[in-house]
């Protein structure tokens, strides 16, 4: 146990944001620094539970008590040690994840959480600084060859597992750059890029291959894959955006989110100067409450729109845990991401109708009405909502049909994902997936959890046996948060 009289005396707290009109201004995170005595205070607040349920509510099984007491202890070396034990990449994470681990805390019963994933990501911040993490190349070489399609945080997990113990391991990506939707996906608001080029510069000195702008079944056939790799893992995730299938839908201005927020991204990135689709002085609606949604209205408010809007089919959510969803289960409760606390208007029980056409084929508008909790249409509450962009962030459907999957022929699920057996394997033989191409869209940390698991899969099945761990059973899949 780290500090005895910790989670009594010490309260919590988290690092302080930038000041919103300065970090509008710019695209760096959006957090100040946290001291290492505070933060070491924060880790003492964990009780060392003798049934540790916020193990239960983090797929990857991290080992929270242990790295806690070692933090407390300022022992950042050991702390990085049991971290990484679990976690090929808590810089992600500690950044990304809605922390599930906090929700599921013993202390968080009666009690403020403990900050779990502040703690996480100061001792990998604390391990990249100190040269704790040498790159790992394998002391053997099986011979066996494997390639991995999809480059976000399900592949490279998986690849860098594989890499680790043994095999040959090739990433393909059809983006010009490595990352998947950590790197296209996710603002530099919310993880600056560095953090991710750091990561992929340690794997490939590990070892394992990248091949970008080549997307399997186009510029790769998918045949030449199945001959060339001994085996496949498909973690292309599931990218396929929910579209909305009302009247006015084909009118300029009304984009998916994702078609949206990688032009911010490129720009971040040098490619050019200014992104084609553009909030910059627009009255901005966007469509879905979720992270996405999130993600739309920091970049919204970065490029300087005029107004932003951010519309929810669901009731607004209560402050606090509902009898509904105890302890541990992650609850639906009202959320304020910094991203909301930097400006804009949030409307709650409504549904679009239609778009409106200004006229020259551009949205002028939205048609609205509220709906009640079984999202039925309440009665003469119909209103219209300017709006110059609009953009569907109402989360994804699964895996993109096409190419990849047809030439390969893989079976799907009743969901739509790519189906597949209890040892990961699809309907192909040799052929695993992993990630949110066979669960659906979910997690950053449910990706790489099964990114490690089917890395052990994979490994199991072309040597009889693994020492890879896997976190997830089976039966873990089925679960969501």
């Amino acid at each position: 146990m780290a500090d005895p009289k910790g989670f009594l005396s010490t309260p919590r707290e988290l690092p302080t944001r930038r000041p919103v009109d300065v970090r509008i201004r710019d695209w760096q995170e959006v957090y100040e620094d946290f001291a290492d005595d505070r933060l070491s205070k924060q880790a003492g607040r964990c009780m060392d539970c003798g049934i540790p349920f916020c193990h239960s509510g983090c797929p990857l099984g991290n080992l929270i008590p242990e790295w806690n007491d070692l933090v407390w202890r300022s022992d950042w070396l050991a702390a990085s040690e049991r971290l990484h034990a679990t976690n090929n990449f808590p810089e992600f994470t500690g950044r990304l994840c809605p922390a599930p681990c906090e929700t599921a805390c013993v202390l968080g019963i009666g009690a403020d959480p403990v900050t779990i994933k502040q703690v996480e990501v100061s001792i990998v911040d604390h391990a990249w600084e100190q040269d704790f993490l040498p790159a790992q190349p394998p002391s053997w070489r099986s011979g066996k060859k494997i390639a991995v399609v999809g480059s976000g945080p399900a592949g490279l997990a998986a690849a860098q597992q594989l890499t680790r113990t043994g095999h040959e391991v090739t990433v393909y990506e059809r983006d010009d750059r490595i990352g998947g939707l950590l790197r296209y996906g996710i603002p530099e608001f919310k993880m600056e890029k560095h953090h991710l080029d750091r990561r992929l510069a340690q794997m490939r000195a590990e070892g394992t291959r990248f091949v970008s702008s080549c997307a399997v079944g186009v510029d790769l056939p998918a045949a030449e894959l199945l001959s060339g790799f001994d085996a496949v893992v498909l973690a292309g995730g599931a990218t396929q955006g929910r579209e909305l299938p009302v009247p006015g839908r084909e009118l300029a201005g009304i984009h998916l989110a994702m078609d949206y927020l990688p032009w911010a991204n490129r720009v971040q990135e040098g490619d050019l100067a200014e992104p084609p689709i553009s909030a910059a002085g627009r009255r901005v609606v966007i469509l879905g409450g979720g992270d996405t949604g999130a993600d739309c209205l920091g970049t919204a408010h970065r490029q300087g729109a005029a107004s932003v809007r951010q519309l929810e089919i669901l009731p607004e959510p209560p402050v606090t845990r509902p009898s509904t969803q105890p302890w541990p289960t992650y609850p639906m409760v009202f959320r304020t991401s910094a991203a909301h606390e930097e400006g804009g208007e949030r409307l709650f029980s409504v549904s679009t109708e239609r778009f409106l056409d200004d006229g020259s084929g551009r949205v002028a508008g939205l048609r609205l009405i509220e709906v009640d909790a079984a999202f039925q249409a309440v009665p003469d509450s119909a209103f219209d909502l300017p709006a110059d962009l609009v953009l569907l962030a109402m989360g994804f459907t699964g895996p993109e049909r096409g190419p990849l999957l047809e030439e390969l022929g893989v079976q799907l699920d009743g969901r739509g994902n790519v189906a597949r057996t209890d040892d990961w394997q699809t309907s192909v033989p040799g052929v695993f997936v992993a990630g949110d191409m066979g669960r659906g869209q979910s997690l950053i940390v449910w990706a790489i959890a099964e990114g490690r698991s089917a890395a052990a899969a994979v490994d199991r099945a072309l040597l009889g046996d693994t020492t890879l761990p896997a976190p997830l059973l089976p039966t873990d899949r089925a679960l969501a948060v």
